[in-house]
């Protein structure tokens, strides 16, 4: 028992002692998501209650990804009927709008559900950690991993020497930059990627073919939401977020049937 230590030694040595231990852990994992937004949290939740090991790096020291903003400001979000029992799920409420046919739900509320969904169903979730390179093997060309380094280190300019996570599948959850791909395609040639960048606005052609194009890129790596736009060159749907989580959830029993 260490309790007669002054109180600031013990908060130290708590946090420290149980962080180590999760990094420890997160060495190797089943899957990496990059991007704590809509897609990444709904794909991390599906995963985590099937029983594989699930981490999502988040480069920002919070989770949501574009559903914080709402409608330029306005903290309230839309979905359409295809999306409802994905709400269900993480036990969101919503209410519908009966003149235009959609269902509005608070941006918040479906931010900390989310995230509370992928936590609770075994998912961890570490904010502040950019991806910044892949793990890759060759013949043939598979990605098994990730490089990691804390955000705060790549925004002051410092060079610090990144650390490596070992997983079985990427996902790219990143959003409009489709960072993870971004990096694949500059610094892995043989990957034959293209980034077409995302095209101006229409809705309803991007709900539907976001969600078609959700999968997988190359062995072991995978895209997800808005990625998925940026990749394909799709057109960008605003405040309307039922592809981003049918992305999510597409994209995880794409990876759950191809790992078991």
């Amino acid at each position: 028992m260490s309790f007669g230590k002054p109180l600031e030694e013990r908060i130290s040595r708590a946090i420290i002692r149980s962080a180590m231990s999760d990094w420890f852990k997160l060495s190797s994992v089943d899957v990496v998501i990059a991007g704590a937004g809509p897609s990444g949290m709904a794909a991390a939740k599906y995963m985590a209650e099937k029983g594989l090991s699930v981490v999502v790096f988040e480069r920002k020291l919070s989770f949501g990804g574009g559903i914080g903003g709402g409608g330029m400001l306005f903290h309230k979000i839309v979905v359409d009927e295809s999306a409802i029992m994905i709400l269900r799920d993480f036990g969101v409420r919503f209410e519908r709008d009966v003149e235009e046919g959609l269902y509005v739900l608070d941006a918040s509320e479906l931010m900390a559900k989310l995230a509370a969904g992928a936590i609770d169903a075994g998912a961890k979730i570490i904010l502040g950690v950019n991806v910044e390179d892949v793990i890759y093997r060759e013949s043939p060309l598979r990605i098994e991993g990730v490089v990691v380094q804390w955000s705060a280190v790549t925004i002051s300019g410092l060079h610090a020497d990144p650390l490596f996570i070992r997983s079985r599948a990427v996902v790219d959850a990143t959003g409009h930059d489709a960072e993870v791909l971004r990096i694949v395609a500059k610094k892995l040639p043989e990957a034959q990627l293209s980034i077409h960048g995302e095209r101006s606005a229409y809705s309803k052609l991007s709900e539907k073919l976001v969600v078609e194009r959700t999968g997988r890129v190359l062995p072991g790596l995978y895209v997800a939401g808005m990625s998925t736009a940026a990749l394909y060159g799709l057109p960008r749907m605003g405040p309307i977020f039922s592809s981003m989580l049918l992305s999510g959830k597409k994209v995880a029993e794409m990876i759950l049937s191809d790992l078991h």
